[in-house]
């Protein structure tokens, strides 16, 4: 199993590319999504706030901009906490709230197909909607650390359900954009 990361982690990788002002920019997005999520946990027993880390950190390796990264610290921030869209726009600006919104967006959308050409159209629906790639990226990279710890779900139906939508509709968006490492985990 590989090692839990930190804030640190993916500050430390992130500065090898980005400066200090937008390593600053990330740890105040961090604070954000630490006091927000505080109190509230993954099905694995750890701090929810783990979760976004992890998924800033996968971005961090893949060296995105940091206002990806920033949104992905808070991505669930919206959906699952008392912060609105102008309270993170007043805190992070613009750009990370429109990402935010983007995935909170997508995450909200009904996937209850088997039939592949259904699941071609809901690509293409999930692109249109993210006029923004980098909402696609942070999506992609969510669903990846959760299908790393799928195990903690106790429902083997439910299980299934996520392992088929990531192999129908994510596993082939991640092939599309030419990101085939992703794609072979996903």
């Amino acid at each position: 199993m590989e090692k839990v990361k930190t804030i640190e982690d993916v500050i430390e990788v992130a500065s090898k590319y980005l400066h200090n002002d937008n390593l600053t920019f990330i740890r105040k997005a961090y604070a954000i999504a630490e006091a927000k999520h505080e109190g509230q946990f993954r099905k694995s027993g750890e701090a929810y706030v783990q979760h976004p880390i992890e998924v800033a950190y996968i971005l961090a390796t893949l060296h995105v901009g940091p206002a990806t990264i920033a949104a992905s610290l808070v991505h669930d921030v919206l959906e699952d906490t008392d912060m609105t869209l102008d309270d993170m726009k007043r805190e992070l600006g613009e750009d990370v709230t429109s990402i935010v919104d983007g995935v909170t967006k997508i995450s909200k959308l009904k996937y209850h197909t088997k039939d592949k050409v259904l699941a071609q159209n809901h690509q293409k629906i999930l692109l249109a909607m993210a006029k923004d790639i980098r909402v696609v990226l942070v999506k992609l990279v969510d669903r990846l650390h959760n299908m790393r710890t799928l195990q903690f779900h106790d429902n083997p139906d439910k299980q299934k359900r996520i392992s088929k939508e990531t192999l129908d509709l994510y596993a082939p968006l991640a092939n599309r954009l030419g990101m085939y490492k992703l794609k072979a985990e996903l």
